[in-house]
């Protein structure tokens, strides 16, 4: 048994070994890029872009490398799940110093961002953000469900949720709804998609805040992101999503004061405790 094990083993890293001079090469081509971009470079955004998708395609070789582990060893590679986790990060950070990472604001505070890649157009944005979500998806499902990284991952589509949305021109968004419009299906299913990843990060903050250690910075975040939401609801015209979500984020944050006051309230009465006691 002993040698069989060996044998796949072999059969493993010589399978994997194109996959990890890919991986070189492309982490040789990021550290040139970031040499240029220690610079003034007028290209930055496109440069960084470059780095995004380069790193999505770096996530795919450690995936297919965790894909190997699994079918020969019959094990998941943990090293190239962690290494396709921190791609994703990465690919992440190139994303929002390009878009932002702002999440309730209004649009003119990110719009400039946006006229910056005036040539890289919606559907490439589309199809950018669809790539980093599946890539997302792809690593969680290979973590599976009892990983230590089950709330980093949330935060990592949380960030992607405000790239998302920060990637939608607000400016024509409206008329470009109308189904005689060019790319109207493709519009329509970016929309979509922003609206739900909004939403989902504005559920699993708060689950978060629910089953970890309450930390009232998750549930801000929750409340920041159905404020996300209310706002693409109200540009849309969409009267009454908007109140029933201005409804919800009302409700959240009473609990959330009340919450905080009651954590204050116990702090306060263990502290009189332990002067008492001394």
């Amino acid at each position: 048994m002993a040698k069989v094990n060996e044998e796949a083993r072999k059969k493993y890293f010589e399978r994997i070994a194109p996959y990890k001079k890919s991986i070189t090469e492309l982490k040789d081509k990021e550290s040139r890029i970031e040499v240029i971009l220690k610079g003034k470079d007028a290209g930055e955004p496109y440069k960084r872009l470059v780095l995004a998708e380069g790193n999505l395609t770096v996530v795919s070789y450690y995936l297919a490398m965790n894909s190997l582990s699994v079918s020969l060893l019959g094990v998941r590679s943990e090293n190239a799940l962690n290494d396709a986790k921190k791609s994703c990060s990465l690919a992440i950070i190139q994303l929002e110093k390009v878009f932002t990472d702002l999440v309730d604001v209004p649009f003119g505070d990110y719009e400039e961002a946006l006229k910056a890649t005036a040539s890289y157009n919606e559907m490439r944005r589309y199809e950018l953000v669809r790539k980093t979500g599946l890539s997302l998806s792809m690593v969680k499902d290979s973590f599976g469900e009892n990983t230590k990284w089950k709330w980093p991952m949330v935060d990592l589509e949380a960030r992607l949720a405000a790239v998302s949305k920060n990637c939608l021109d607000l400016k024509t968004l409206v008329q470009g709804m109308d189904p005689r419009s060019e790319g109207y299906r493709e519009r329509i299913e970016f929309f979509n998609l922003s609206r739900k990843l909004l939403q989902d990060a504005a559920d699993s903050y708060r689950k978060k805040y629910e089953v970890t250690n309450k930390r009232m910075d998750d549930f801000r975040k929750a409340i920041s992101f159905l404020g996300a939401l209310q706002r693409l609801s109200m540009l849309l015209g969409r009267q009454n999503e908007a109140v029933n979500l201005k409804k919800k984020s009302e409700i959240w944050k009473k609990k959330m004061e009340f919450d905080q006051k009651n954590s204050e309230d116990a702090s306060r009465l263990r502290r009189l405790s332990g002067r008492s006691e001394s």
